[in-house]
């Protein structure tokens, strides 16, 4: 994958501020992987050209905990292939939740399966579903069984939208187009399960306008900031958030960072929102941590956990 960001970002690798001066962050898209998920060697980071250290899942998985910790990520969402999902969710079970994943190679588990791994606690989302990898959009009929199990237990659900890595059809998915990442394709899903708790991944980009009549029609829907927030230029992705926060939607965004095989991409990330100057503390504190807390029906005990974290 090349580069699609110019310029220099700035991460925050420096020491991390002590606990009490910290606001808590929770980070809804987050993925479970093994170190060579992408190749090994793993691929370097789009954006900064570093190849991750790690040679191992252990030592991949060890190094996205300790920034979650040094960064004060609260609560990380993770998926992934189900066996490195549980995995992640044994080491650190006070953090992270887990995550119904689907693209090539990595099929969903059959809802009999999935209705008994919600219920056990051991995966809290459905999502990310990556349709758009396997040529599918959301309103295909196969997946209706999977809306509604996930409307049925009141499942949050995370659909991902946009586009993927320059050259994505012709290296792992040859069914992957761009006008399946359209936002506006969840909409049958959403009339049809009008209880269904659903967040567009990645916020929709490119697609402003269509995310913005998704979000303005449909009050139960939020949309995260994940992979954006790092990969793009950086006035690219201010533009397309100021939009949607002029638009009204600031209540309705939330932090992600999609870090995939790349530890640093949550500091990153979290500097993408901090560096839009335009937003006001009390939106960053909003989208870091709020919105996902209402929108996760977080209770006030899981709260005060995590601002005392």
């Amino acid at each position: 994958m090349r580069a699609i960001a110019v310029g220099l970002l700035i991460v925050l690798c420096g020491t991390s501020a002590p606990a009490e001066e910290r606001r808590p962050i929770l980070d809804i898209h987050v993925h479970a992987f093994g170190f060579d998920q992408f190749g090994d060697p793993p691929p370097p980071n789009p954006v900064t050209g570093r190849r991750p250290e790690a040679r191992t899942d252990e030592a991949a998985m060890q190094a996205t905990l300790r920034e979650l910790d040094r960064l004060g990520i609260v609560a990380a969402y993770a998926s992934g292939p189900l066996e490195d999902v549980l995995r992640w969710r044994a080491a650190a079970p006070g953090r992270v939740v887990g995550g119904a994943f689907t693209i090539p190679g990595a099929p969903l588990p059959e809802p009999t399966r999935l209705r008994e791994l919600f219920r056990t606690g051991e995966l809290g989302m459905l999502g990310e579903l990556g349709l758009q990898y396997l040529g599918l959009s959301a309103d295909d009929p196969a997946l209706d069984p999977y809306f509604a199990l996930a409307e049925e237990l009141d499942v949050p659900v995370g659909i991902h939208t946009g586009l993927s890595f320059p050259g994505t059809p012709y290296q792992c998915c040859p069914a992957f187009r761009t006008k399946l990442g359209r936002p506006g394709l969840i909409e049958e899903v959403l009339v049809r399960h009008p209880r269904l708790r659903v967040f567009l991944m990645h916020a929709g980009w490119p697609w402003l306008e269509e995310t913005k009549a998704i979000l303005a029609l449909y009050p139960q829907v939020h949309a995260d900031l994940s992979v954006i927030d790092w990969i793009l230029p950086r006035a690219e992705f201010h533009a397309h958030l100021r939009a949607l926060v002029e638009a009204g939607f600031a209540g309705r965004l939330m932090f992600g960072s999609d870090q995939m095989v790349w530890p640093e991409a949550i500091a990153m990330a979290i500097e993408g929102i901090e560096s839009a100057t335009f937003l006001t503390p009390e939106q960053k504190r909003a989208i870091f941590y709020d919105n996902a807390a209402r929108f996760l029906r977080l209770t006030p005990e899981q709260i005060a956990a995590h601002h005392r974290k």
